[in-house]
């Protein structure tokens, strides 16, 4: 099927049938546009405002997301696709061209930092990255009600897999939303704090939407087992959700029962390196601790005679990421550390 170039506003998402577009937003520096691909499937009981949407590469350099919807893309059927399903394999298309967690050949902006009040339109706030959000925002938030954003760790930290969302007021969004995010395997799931502006979740989350976030790799390679989470989550929320015909089944930790909730949610979590050096890891992602435990050594190698720095956990429970790349910077989160928690949502369905 050819992919047809279009504007935002052409975009038909509402149809029967399947169509594949590449969406046209201008380039801020050559004469032209950077083209953003997507594909839309619409079934016959579709409802309105009602669908699934899965985003890969939110950041440039973390490429499990973009493997993974675009699996999703060759593998659907649309006889199977009963309500709506928009499949954004490289969301930005700026970041993913510099191979960077930002758009660095561009505006340098973080994306998943770029929902904020009048991105897109108002000075300051209307370069590549912002108007990929306004896009979100405007064409694509009025047509879903679950988001799948589906991230790793780039070139900033080594995950334990896992997938994440907040905590929600809402007692049936929460539960909804944790039982989502089990069905993808991975051996985490957890909640975090919902401090930072501009992320697409809190967005998505605000506007009452099934959202999941997801860790699935890390150091801008793409990890086998992080791709197959991704796949098996994609497709049981659409199945689970109403979009799409089907069956799927537990697989590893949420089959086998040795799934874990945590929180990171208060500022103990996150161990801040108090100066630049080099981060020696001592336990793996998922190790069990408490509180003291050292988990990791900073090194100074200015100061090559002093002791390394030790890397306590900051409470009890699980390791969930550590620095990826040896040097890190002063200031940088090297370790988080999440409390044990019970799932809210009962048994799974």
């Amino acid at each position: 099927m050819e992919r047809l170039i279009c504007r935002a506003h052409e975009l038909d998402l509402e149809s029967p049938g399947r169509r594949d577009y590449w969406v046209a937003l201008e380039h801020d520096s050559i004469w032209g546009d950077h083209l953003i691909p997507l594909t839309v499937m619409v079934g016959p009981q579709a409802q309105k405002g009602e669908g699934l949407v899965a985003f890969g590469s939110n950041h440039g350099n973390e490429y499990e997301g973009p493997m993974v919807v675009r699996k999703m893309m060759h593998t659907l059927n649309l006889a199977d696709v009963q309500g709506r399903i928009i499949l954004v394999p490289v969301l930005n298309v700026a970041a993913f061209r510099a191979a960077s967690r930002d758009s660095a050949l561009d505006d340098r902006v973080n994306l998943n930092r770029a929902f904020v009040e009048g991105a897109g339109i108002h000075p300051g706030i209307k370069g590549i990255t912002h108007r990929i959000a306004a896009f979100v925002r405007d064409i694509i938030w009025p047509h879903v009600h679950v988001v799948i954003d589906l991230h790793a760790g780039g070139q900033v930290a080594r995950f334990l897999p896992l997938t994440s969302f907040h905590a929600v007021e809402d007692p049936a969004q929460m539960h909804i939303t944790e039982n989502t995010a089990r069905w993808f395997g991975t051996p985490l799931v957890i909640t975090y704090q919902n401090d930072t502006p501009g992320l697409l979740s809190s967005e998505a989350e605000r506007l009452g939407k099934v959202t999941i976030g997801c860790e699935l790799g890390w150091g801008g390679a793409v990890s086998p087992a992080g791709v197959r989470f991704g796949c098996q989550g994609v497709f049981a929320a659409a199945i689970h959700h109403g979009q799409l015909r089907g069956e799927v089944k537990p697989m590893s930790h949420h089959a086998d029962g040795s799934q874990v909730r945590a929180e990171m949610i208060d500022r103990d979590c996150f161990t801040v390196a108090p100066f630049a050096g080099h981060y020696e890891p001592l336990l793996e992602c998922g190790a069990r601790v408490s509180r003291g435990d050292i988990v990791a050594q900073l090194h100074d190698f200015d100061r090559i005679d002093l002791s390394p720095w030790p890397v306590k956990a900051g409470v009890d429970g699980i390791v969930i990421a550590q620095a990826w790349a040896a040097p890190v910077l002063q200031g940088q989160h090297v370790l988080v550390t999440g409390r044990i928690v019970p799932f809210v949502s009962g048994s799974l369905t």
